[in-house]
């Protein structure tokens, strides 16, 4: 399953990276890179890691139903999570974010991988509502029947369909502990009994993880914090773009953050190559920029993102004593976490 799932992302990469280099001046845009400002990055990454520490601030929110755990033990932890997302395939570096709390508080796996999943789903929420917030002006700067648009559009309603349900399921299960475990024994009453018995400890565990939404005072609290997050990476998207000669609302960079976060939920290879360059620069186009420019805007944000947090979570790796072997294998040590 996993050469597999490389084998797919490293295709749909390639796809993308097709489509993105389709037609572009190889020769313009290293003009445009050449021509670049990169003093603007540094108040880019520097919010950026402004948006990572919320970040650490909303696990620590989320965990507290399980055990109270302070934001700065967390902070290296989601580091090294997000460097594990952008070198190794399938995002496996929220796997290493459980596994290394486990092995720091001793934090249950499956609980805490709960957690994780309310984060993207939360996520996914706010960055469907970056789209859907700048879709009538996408449309009135590209065309009504722009089939660009229209994509845009299908997308926002199928993602916020699938969402949204997700949303209503983890705020119910939080706000309902009892109804919850119940409803999970019944889902599992057709297992064999001895599969039934592995499973159950896992499921009671990631609903444990859920208690962080056990009102709707901590729900909008969460909410709250993952807009306050994106719109710091979105203000890093703001910054890079004053490296090139071309200017765009902020509105619209809130768009293409929500549209290539939500491309980067497609297999790809590690990094999200393609999958975060190809629909960003397609935004970029639609509003007015030359391509080449919007080629070489989109590359330098990629690296931008991907290299400071790369680095400050190996630094934070190799101060903890941890190998690179373990970090790569922790989807198996997930797995072989033992039932309480």
């Amino acid at each position: 399953m996993k050469r597999w799932s490389v084998a797919l992302g490293l295709l749909v990469s390639a796809v993308f990276l097709y489509l993105a280099v389709r037609g572009l001046h190889l020769g313009e845009v290293w003009a445009a890179l050449r021509a670049a400002r990169y003093g603007w990055l540094l108040p880019g990454v520097a919010v950026y890691f402004v948006g990572l520490y919320l970040r650490a601030w909303r696990w620590h929110y989320l965990l507290r139903p399980l055990q109270p755990v302070p934001t700065r033990t967390l902070f290296p932890i989601v580091t090294i999570g997000y460097m594990g997302n952008n070198i190794f395939p399938a995002r496996a570096g929220e796997v290493i974010r459980a596994v290394l709390l486990k092995r720091a508080q001793g934090v249950p796996i499956s609980a805490s991988l709960a957690t994780i999943l309310v984060e993207r789903v939360y996520d996914g929420v706010v960055m469907l509502g970056f789209v859907f917030l700048n879709l009538p002006e996408l449309a009135r700067v590209a065309g009504a029947h722009s089939g660009f648009v229209g994509d845009l559009q299908t997308l926002a309603l199928w993602g916020s369909g699938a969402f949204g349900a997700a949303l209503a399921v983890f705020l119910l299960a939080g706000m309902f502990p009892g109804r919850a475990e119940k409803w999970l024994q019944r889902a599992l009453r057709p297992l064999p009994p001895g599969l039934r018995a592995r499973v159950l400890p896992l499921g009671q565990a990631f609903l444990q993880g859920l208690r962080g939404l056990g009102s709707p005072k901590e729900a909008w609290m969460i909410f709250a914090t993952s807009v306050a997050i994106w719109l710091l990476e979105t203000a890093k998207y703001w910054f890079v773009m004053h490296a090139f000669a071309f200017r765009v609302p902020f509105f619209a960079l809130m768009l293409m953050n929500g549209v290539v976060n939500l491309a980067t939920t497609l297999p790809s290879a590690p990094g999200y190559v393609g999958t975060f360059d190809t629909p960003g620069i397609a935004v970029l186009v639609t509003y007015g920029v030359d391509k080449a420019v919007a080629a070489a805007y989109t590359l330098t944000l990629h690296a931008a993102l991907w290299l400071p947090v790369t680095a400050l979570g190996a630094f934070y790796a190799l101060r903890a004593g941890l190998h690179w072997r373990e970090l790569a294998a922790a989807d198996t040590l997930a797995t072989q976490e033992p039932t309480p």
